[in-house]
């Protein structure tokens, strides 16, 4: 069984990464942590719990970061367009929902869970990376502790989809990116080079839910509004960014990947940019990577097999 931890900004895709977090059977779920992105943390945890009670899943739900590590980044706007107002395509969710919160915030809950479980701990983070440079500020030990972290984000050989050269994950805090990638645990970065090619037509999605449950059904109703939102991108579907990284947890074999030093650009008009300096490359000695931990970088996907997988869990309930 992997021991996950999802860290998350739920939105859409979001959604879908957890419901198969849920019901993957070599996944245990110890808990849900909520930063700010796709909408305010406010909101992303309000979705974290609704979806927690709708879906029938026992982790606990924490709170957390709801700005940038360097607080005097200036906020942007929510990305509404893309995941709606209320951040679930605008779907019918209460405004409050009546299940208690952790009482620790995220990254306090983060800390507590990989000491508790030494070595075992797998950290899936698919939103900012707030939490997780949190938790490394305040114990830089828990990077030895936890067995390995998964991240959604970043574009390296391809353009980004904020800017041209940054993914929206790390661009909403580098800083903090910048932190976890160079930490001295083992990271696996999932950006946009495969899950821009791994897309859901709304067709295939439209299948699931006819053969799904409440919770299949739900999933579809509130990717319709994100499948337009692709319509300049992808052909009547949707990129299942979240969901990949999720699938890399159990068949890592799914993908092909470099390894290398990782660090992001914090800054200018490059500001996000995720870069990696390939191991095995000479370049002349430089202090700003040098020393650094070498990450697996994702650069191929069997997109096939990984939106088979997805379905196939979904549909196991």
């Amino acid at each position: 069984m992997h021991k996950v931890i999802y860290d998350t900004d739920p939105g859409v895709d979001d959604a879908m990464a957890l419901l198969f977090l849920h019901r993957h059977p070599e996944i245990d779920l110890l808990g849900i942590t909520t930063v700010f992105g796709n909408a305010s943390v406010e909101t992303t945890t309000r979705n974290a719990l609704f979806l927690k009670r709708e879906w029938n899943i026992p982790a606990p739900v924490s709170k957390g970061a709801s700005v940038t590590i360097d607080s005097s980044r200036a906020e942007r706007p929510w990305p509404a367009m893309v995941h709606g107002d209320n951040g679930l395509g605008d779907i019918d969710v209460p405004e409050t929902i009546d299940l208690p919160l952790d009482p620790r915030p995220a990254h306090r809950f983060i800390i507590d869970t990989v000491r508790a479980h030494p070595g075992e701990v797998r950290l899936v983070a698919v939103g900012r990376m707030t939490n997780l440079a949190l938790a490394l500020k305040e114990d830089p030990e828990i990077a030895t502790l936890a067995k390995d972290v998964v991240i959604m984000g970043g574009n390296f050989y391809v353009p980004g989809n904020v800017s041209p050269v940054a993914e929206a994950n790390i661009h909403g805090d580098p800083e903090a990116a910048d932190i976890v990638m160079t930490a001295p645990w083992k990271v696996a970065v999932i950006g946009l080079d495969v899950t821009a090619v791994t897309t859901m037509s709304r067709s295939y999605l439209g299948e699931m839910a006819a053969r799904g449950d409440k919770a299949v059904k739900q999933l579809d109703a509130l990717s319709q509004s994100y499948i337009d939102f692709y319509k300049h991108a992808v052909e009547d579907g949707m990129m299942v960014h979240d969901s990949c990284a999720c699938v890399y947890v159990v068949v890592p074999e799914l993908f092909s990947s470099i390894s290398g030093a990782v660090r992001v650009v914090c800054g200018g008009i490059a500001d996000g940019q995720t870069i990696v300096r390939p191991d095995g490359r000479r370049f002349p000695p430089d202090g700003a990577w040098d020393g650094l931990p070498s990450q697996v970088v994702c650069t191929g996907i069997e997109s096939e097999r990984v939106l088979d997988l997805i379905r196939n869990t979904l549909l196991a309930a």
